[in-house]
């Protein structure tokens, strides 16, 4: 006699162990998203390049053509 494979509440014990697994993933995924999605408003934002800086300048027209390219040699390997 083998109770518990009878359609007893063995069977039950994948979907509890499936759902389980499942909600842990959909715990951790979306922390995940929420963290990337704050370092995207502003929490932990790089500081621009010296090259950003310099396209910047240029296009605020703080320096001409000549000078843009002069340093961007500089800059770019």
């Amino acid at each position: 006699m083998d109770r518990f494979t009878d359609c007893g509440w063995m069977p039950m014990m994948g979907l509890g162990l499936v759902s389980m697994v499942l909600f842990w993933a959909v715990l951790i995924i979306g922390g995940l998203f929420i963290a990337r999605w704050l370092m995207g408003q502003g929490f932990g934002q790089r500081e621009d390049s010296a090259l950003d800086i310099l396209k910047k300048r240029y296009a605020r027209g703080e320096i001409n053509k000549e000078e843009f390219e002069e340093r961007k040699r500089d800059l770019v390997p």
